[in-house]
């Protein structure tokens, strides 16, 4: 009934009228978390909420309560929802999962209704080592220190990859608890070895040149998301608002991807994570894809979290995933916004790149090897269909005493969008440079096309001397 009620957009489903009635609309963020940013961040800061919440049928005389907390973590936030004081939570499948457990545990339900931002191959998580640090993988780590904030989705990750090296947790590295705000610290320190983060913090750490990543969630090829929950007892009270709140979502994922600086921008204002940081999700072939679409493998990225807590003993109980994962709502915000959700569960592309060279105005239509150029004081970041394009007006740049806020470039094997100076490069035979996360896949990748690993400095050196 609810289901029907909802995909019919018919805004009088319950009975009880709201007339006169004061609507709390309590939401939990995570704001330094920036992939959550449609789910909370954006909303907040640009009203867009207001836009969509009905105020017609039972609620022509409601007024509305509206409350935002932050939360630098997951699992406070559950706790607050769990005790009532929320009504909407943005966080990821691992800590989400959680939710369902504690929520269960307490008699009550939640329900994940949407993905905000996610990666099926598993980006968005990472192991960072100490900049001065002498590793290069994960395999180097055997009876080290690694820190990570439990119960959070880099934990979860750490423990796979801690698998499939084949070691035993308890016994073959040491785990540590310690959340990123003093992990950053440790690091600097030499306190920990390396320390397993969620969004931004594996390419924030380095960014700011304390730290290097060593592992990207990628590796694992374990689907990872963060979403939006509600308390199901709201949700079928109010479905109507949850629509709502859905469609802010919405906006606010497209104005992310119209306009990626400008919002990279806003979201370090509020938040400090640098927006060369932010642009590193939001820009085009970003890290991982704002998709709020429920697909099968952030589905599967529940269910594994689910069997992680079980292997923690963080949870005795299961949680039935058709139920506690509910896509009616998101489905009733796309007709609602006039968008097609079915085609959206069936696509899987980053989100894409429109744009011409920079140095050459041709238009780029290979994006395998792909760099970018921010240019403070420029609105717009510099696109290049080329590491040695875009190394090349670098050079150029930095003669012209321009300040170079950040050089992306495009991982050739997994796609992702690298910090150019933290990258290592390979060339081919013919000399094209082609950019990669480990010094390990770079060698593999010369060795295999008869050129030679360089890292950024080096390649930009040879890009300028053969153009």
């Amino acid at each position: 009934m609810l289901r029907a009620a909802i995909a019919g957009l018919v805004l009088a489903s319950f009975t009880l009228s709201a007339s006169a009635e004061t609507i709390r609309i309590a939401i939990g963020t995570q704001d330094t978390t920036i992939n959550c940013a449609a789910g909370g961040l954006l909303i907040r800061e640009l009203g867009l909420l207001d836009k969509y919440l009905p105020h017609d049928g039972a609620y022509k005389d409601a007024k509305y309560d509206v409350q935002w907390k932050n939360f630098t973590s997951g699992a406070p936030l559950t706790n607050e929802m769990v005790a009532g004081k929320l009504d909407f939570g943005a966080m990821a499948d691992f800590p989400g999962a959680f939710n369902g457990v504690a929520f269960e545990t307490a008699g009550k339900h939640s329900l994940f209704i949407s993905v905000l931002s996610g990666s099926i191959k598993g980006s968005g998580n990472g192991i960072v080592v100490p900049s001065a640090s002498g590793v290069q993988s994960l395999s180097e780590l055997k009876g080290k220190t690694i820190s990570v904030p439990f119960a959070s989705t880099a934990h979860g990750m750490l423990l796979r990859a801690v698998a499939e090296q084949g070691w035993d947790p308890l016994k073959d590295v040491n785990i540590i608890a310690q959340p990123p705000e003093v992990a950053g610290s440790a690091l600097q320190a030499g306190k920990i070895d390396a320390h397993a983060d969620f969004v931004p913090f594996a390419e924030l750490f380095p960014s700011r040149g304390f730290a290097r990543k060593i592992y990207d969630g990628a590796q694992a090829n374990a689907p990872t998301f963060h979403g939006a929950l509600v308390d199901q007892a709201y949700a079928k009270k109010y479905p109507e608002i949850v629509v709502a709140y859905l469609r802010a979502s919405i906006e606010a994922n497209q104005l992310l991807a119209a306009e990626p600086e400008k919002y990279s921008e806003l979201i370090a204002k509020v938040t400090g994570v640098d927006a060369e940081v932010n642009y590193l999700f939001h820009g085009p072939l970003g890290v991982q894809t704002r998709d709020l679409s429920w697909k099968p493998e952030y589905r599967q990225a529940v269910g594994t979290a689910i069997d992680t807590l079980k292997l923690l003993k963080k949870a005795d109980r299961g949680l039935d995933l058709n139920t506690f994962i509910d896509d009616q709502y998101i489905r009733a915000a796309f007709k609602a916004s006039n968008l097609d959700y079915t085609a959206q569960l069936a696509n899987y592309a980053q989100t894409p790149l429109k744009s011409v060279d920079a140095a050459t105005g041709k238009a780029i239509s290979d994006f395998s090897h792909v760099a970018e150029i921010w240019v403070r004081g420029e609105d717009k970041v510099r696109r290049y269909a080329s590491a040695e394009e875009a190394f090349t007006a670098l050079a150029g740049l930095k003669s012209e005493g321009k300040n170079i806020r950040a050089v992306y470039a495009q991982a050739s094997d997994s796609g992702i969008k690298l910090l150019a100076e933290q990258a290592w490069f390979a060339s081919d035979a013919k000399g094209r440079l082609s950019a990669f996360l480990l010094k390990g896949q770079a060698q593999q990748f010369a060795s295999a096309q008869g050129g030679k690993v360089l890292d950024f400095t080096d390649a930009t050196t040879q890009a300028v001397a053969t153009r």
